[in-house]
């Protein structure tokens, strides 16, 4: 019975948090580097130099570095990284 409901919970804390996840696909941070090809074409040259010097384009500083450039929280610069290299420089790591 417990573990029922625990995995009810569980599911239903998936479900909701869901949207908020697609929503964000849909949301002006996304939408500015769509609009703006340069600015993801500048992000990837920047994430290409550091790979360049080891270093991941995926890590916490990268983020962090993102994140205080775009005057974003640390959660949609993650987001932002992701979907700028998974769309223009999947070669990037």
């Amino acid at each position: 019975m417990r573990l029922t409901f625990l995995r009810s919970a569980l599911v239903s804390l998936a479900l909701i948090s869901t949207p908020a996840l697609v929503s964000a696909a849909d949301s002006d941070l996304l939408n500015n580097v769509k609009r703006n090809p340069e600015k993801a074409k500048e992000m990837c040259r920047s994430f290409r130099q550091m790979n360049d010097n080891n270093k991941s384009a995926y890590s916490k500083k990268a983020t962090r570095k993102v994140a205080k450039s775009q005057t974003l929280n640390f959660q949609d610069a993650e987001i932002l990284v992701t979907y700028v290299v998974g769309m223009h420089c999947p070669d990037v790591r």
